[in-house]
């Protein structure tokens, strides 16, 4: 049995639980159905107004919290943190002037310059911030890290990048997740700022490192896959090993390392109500050439981690159905969405759920099923589908199908978000954004010689099922 949530934790019901009936509960990343015992039940009566105060409580709450169904709310902190700060960096002064003013003097703050060519002006930024400064030769950010770890004897350590800049009292609202002794780490939600550019613009509203407004426990394959180490707050005893970010990895250390934490059983929490600046890229080359170099981790992180690397899951009836829509063939179509249907009524069927749900539902993952395809598509066959778009003999049928997969995602995020960024500019950025991606992702699997980061995943299970 897993250890259960401390005493004095409250929990937050995610928004997207839905009680079925007196005893039913559906939600969750990935979603499933749970059902409440007696006991369960007058637990979970109490925790919706009450911290935990019985073994049944801490129980269920654990059991909610990890499986998404709610969140935790730790008791407020009675001392100051125990945290070291560690920030690596490679040139850009002016940007860690910024970023330790934000820090403040209050923290211990280790800077390790990872080779800059001017080191003189980060010595000066350094001493300027009260900082301890740490050197060596260039080796990446996973390496500076290591290298600033063997500096810190405090009980946490917050990892941050010199592009970052924390708001006030962001580690004080991380750390209070601790008090679970199964945290290894708390994240905050990244949010971009970048130059008033177009390049800007799209960069602020679909950064790579935004992983949402949606508070989550970081799970491989669910809703937040991993966290970025930009802003990290980790407890020090759980980086274990003499090379805790593997100095192999180039890119994607910090997927890396989260993906470890949680094969070794520990709990990682992502809190969007504390937020962290990030400096996003100003100019198209720029934004796309870190898209491509984020995208060619992928293939190393497989050789890791074969399991958690999954491009994109489809189940049998929405495909069938979304073939049938882009090729404009209704028998098909329909075939598939009653398949889908059939799909998603049998397991609820089997769950004890209502079959009132079913039909909504199964729109909806038909629409799931199309941007996963849309997006997967634009990242390995864009040229593929701007042939079919632009071919002269091309039918009006083959020519909306291949706009829908180039640029249907981006315009419906477009709507959903509404950027300071015009719809046509917006798409066009969106579609060059996952090019970029995908072709580091190419590159990083032909290196790798792994092709799990391009291989669709067949599923058909819909949801799990527990009491």
């Amino acid at each position: 049995m897993s250890t259960p949530l401390p005493v004095g934790f409250r929990i937050s019901v995610d928004a997207g639980t839905k009680r079925m009936d007196d005893v039913t509960l559906f939600g969750g990343s990935p979603a499933r159905v749970l059902r409440l015992s007696a006991p369960g039940l007058a637990a979970w009566r109490a925790l919706r107004s009450a911290e935990i105060a019985l073994p049944t409580e801490a129980v269920l709450a654990r059991r909610l919290t990890d499986s998404g169904l709610a969140h935790p709310r730790p008791p407020a902190l009675t001392r100051a943190p125990d945290v070291t700060v560690v920030v690596p960096v490679r040139d850009r002064a002016p940007m860690l002037a910024r970023c330790l003013a934000a820090v403040g003097r209050g923290t211990a703050v280790v800077v390790v310059d990872d080779g800059s060519t001017d080191p003189a002006a980060v010595a000066d930024v350094v001493a300027e911030h009260g900082a301890t400064l740490v050197r060596r030769a260039n080796g990446g950010p996973a390496a500076a890290r290591n290298t600033g770890l063997d500096h810190v004897s405090t009980e946490l350590v917050a990892f941050l990048d010199s592009d970052c800049v924390p708001t006030f009292g962001w580690i004080e609202a991380l750390a209070a997740h601790f008090a679970d002794p199964l945290v290894a780490a708390a994240a905050p939600r990244i949010v971009g700022v970048a130059p008033t550019t177009s390049a800007g613009r799209y960069a602020v509203t679909s950064g790579g490192l935004d992983m949402g407004e949606r508070e989550a426990r970081v799970v491989p394959g669910t809703r937040v896959g991993y966290v970025p180490t930009a802003a990290l707050v980790v407890r020090r005893v759980a980086l274990t090993g003499a090379d805790p970010f593997d100095p192999g990895l180039r890119y994607g250390e910090d997927v890396d390392l989260v993906w470890r934490l949680h094969e070794a059983g520990w709990r990682i929490r992502y809190d969007p109500a504390v937020q962290v600046r990030h400096h996003e890229p100003g100019t198209w080359p720029e934004l796309l050439a870190r898209r491509f170099h984020y995208g060619t981790s992928a293939g190393p992180l497989a050789r890791r981690h074969p399991t958690a690397m999954a491009p994109l899951v489809l189940r049998p009836g929405p495909t069938v159905a979304v073939f049938g829509l882009l090729t404009r063939r209704p028998a098909v179509a329909a075939l598939g969405l009653a398949g889908a249907a059939v799909e998603l009524g049998a397991s609820m069927r089997r769950a004890g759920l209502p079959l009132t749900g079913v039909p909504a539902a199964t729109v909806t993952n038909v629409r799931q099923t199309w941007l996963g395809l849309a997006r997967w598509g634009t990242q390995f066959a864009a040229p593929l589908l701007a042939a079919a778009l632009l071919a002269p003999r091309a039918s009006a049928g083959r020519r909306v199908a291949a706009a829908s997969l180039l640029f249907g995602p981006s315009l419906l995020t477009w709507a959903t978000r509404r950027p300071a960024l015009d719809p046509v500019r917006y798409a066009l950025g969106g579609m060059a954004d996952d090019v970029a991606y995908g072709a580091g992702v190419i590159a990083g699997s032909v290196r790798a010689r792994t092709w799990v980061p391009v291989r669709p995943v067949v599923s058909w299970r819909q949801f799990r099922s527990r009491r």
